[in-house]
This record gives C-alpha cells, structure tokens and sequence, in this order.
C-alpha cells in the first residue's frame, strides 16, 4: 500500500494533479487525498484550484461538476463506472416533463444530478447550503429535484416556502428507519443521533442534528458529548473513528454503505495518474448552462 502511496505523491508532483476525495469513499484514499470532504467543498475547491489536472474520488455527477468548474483542466475519475443511483432516478426527459407541469416557478437542483438537469434548473444546492439556496431566491413556491426528503426537510426548516418534490431518494440513507433511531436509543441512551437530511424525514424529524456530512463532522468536533450515532454513510463513520478516538462513534447499522462510492481504490487513482484515462468531458452548450446554476450557488455560499 505505501509503495502505492509513495508513488501517487510522486505523480501528483510530476504533473501538478491534486486528489479530491468525498467523505464516503474508502478511508484509504485519505492518505493521498490534498482535499477531503463534502460536495460543497469539493466543488469549491475545484472552482479555484490552480491543478494541471483533478482526479476526483467520488461517483460520477461529483468529477462532472469539477469539469463544469474548472473546464481548462483535465478532470479524471477513477471509477468510470461508479455512478450515483439518486442522479440516475431524473433524467433531461424527466426533468422536462415535471418543469412543464409547474410552469414559472423556480428550479433548484441538488448538486447529485446529471450536468444536463444542472443546465435546465436556476440554481445548484448542496446539503450544506440548501435552505440558504432556496431562502436566497426570496420566492414562496420553488421546485427541488432529484431529492425529495432534502427539499421536504429544507421546507421544513424555512416554514415559509413551498417546496415541490420530485420523487427521487437516496437508496443508501433509505435504508435507515425510525425503528433504528429507536433501537440506538435504548442500546445507547447518553448518545445523539445525528442524521443527514437524505433520510426519509420520519427519520430526520427524531434526530437530535440533521445536517450534511460536513454538518455531522463539525458537530462531533465541537459538542461536548462523548457519544453519537452516525445515521448516514460508513465513510463518515470511519472518519470519526480516525479523528476523535476519544469519543464514541456508533453506525446506526452496519450496512450503511454506498455501492458507488466504495468502488473507488487506490490503485485506481494510481491508475489514472499514469494513463490519464478516464478522463470527464462535457458538451458545451450544455456545460455553459449548467455552470450558470453552479455558479450562482457558489454565490450564495461565498
């Protein structure tokens, strides 16, 4: 593995590339990694990088959006095939066909959708800065894709805003059930439940924090308590482990894991240093739009 490492370093150097890793991918690729965390940051990162090249370990939309923000470098995905199943749920058609029916209302589209939904919609969202996004539009009414329970938990929090769903979901932050949040309760009665807003909302609604990854990890940073159960993916729970070794880091199950995310390796990432295959590309006309929405976000979120 460090003789992997030792020559991802090396390559990095030779062709002025840096490494962007989500908070869900293996906990390895942290070891080469110059930018680890959530969609957000990511994507501010990538905004201003001054790299030759991006190889970015994440799932597709992730290394789509870094092109779409640095068009002049050479953005590579490890993993061509890892995709992102909520993306894959809302399509150009799909996306279409829902804005006809709610004619004059703005879109807002979580960050997890294709380039192509990114260039039909106003304004890009992470789950970081969705309810700032959406309250930044000063509108009553707008339309949220692909993620119903984030829009439906932005909603929630602004009381003054209705927000129009389309029926995407998170596969993965599905899985986990009110039932869980009650089991780790009685199993773990000094614990709080920390929950990304991905999960269905009856979940959401009995966290003690809901918030995005970076959320959830700032929170465990800062809070006095010692013990917390992680309701959302296994990288973030890996990562608190790692972090604070002093507190006590509990899955809400054990099976929390995003297929696509974990594709990634690091002989993957050495892999594209040295061919640099993979590579991400865009269509222009659809690339000048979408980084219209992007960059209004990035606005917002300054």
């Amino acid at each position: 593995m460090y003789n992997i490492v030792d020559k991802i370093k090396a390559l990095k150097k030779l062709k002025n590339a840096i490494v962007l890793a989500h908070c869900y991918q293996p906990v390895e690729i942290d070891e080469v990694a110059d930018y680890v965390g959530d969609s957000l940051y990511l994507s501010q990162v990538a905004a201003k990088t001054d790299a030759d090249i991006i190889v970015f370990a994440g799932v597709y939309f992730m290394a789509q959006t870094a092109k779409l923000l640095s068009p002049d470098k050479k953005v590579l995905l490890p993993q061509i095939e890892a995709g992102c199943r909520m993306a894959d749920m809302l399509s150009y058609k799909q996306l279409k066909d829902f804005t006809s029916k709610h004619p004059s209302i703005p879109s807002v589209c979580y960050v997890n959708s294709t380039a192509e939904v990114k260039s039909e919609c106003d304004i890009c969202c992470t789950s970081s800065n969705a309810v700032e996004v959406v309250k930044s539009l000063g509108v009553s009414k707008i339309l949220f894709v692909p993620d119903t329970y984030l829009g439906k938990w932005v909603e929630k929090q602004l009381g003054n805003v209705e927000v129009i769903t389309y029926p995407g979901f998170c596969p993965t932050h599905l899985q986990i059930r009110p039932i869980d949040i009650e089991n780790a309760r009685k199993k773990y009665p000094h614990a709080l439940v920390l929950a990304h807003p991905e999960c269905h909302m009856s979940v959401s609604s009995i966290a003690d924090y809901v918030g995005s990854t970076a959320g959830i990890m700032n929170f465990v940073k800062n809070s006095k308590q010692k013990s917390f159960v992680i309701a959302t993916e296994q990288g973030v729970v890996d990562r608190l482990k790692r972090d604070y070794p002093n507190k006590e880091i509990i899955p809400i199950k054990s099976n929390i894991v995003c297929p696509n995310m974990k594709m990634t390796s690091l002989e993957d990432v050495l892999y594209v240093l040295e061919t640099e295959e993979n590579e991400i590309t865009v269509d222009n006309d659809i690339a000048k739009r979408a980084v219209r929405c992007l960059d209004r976000m990035l606005e917002v979120s300054k």
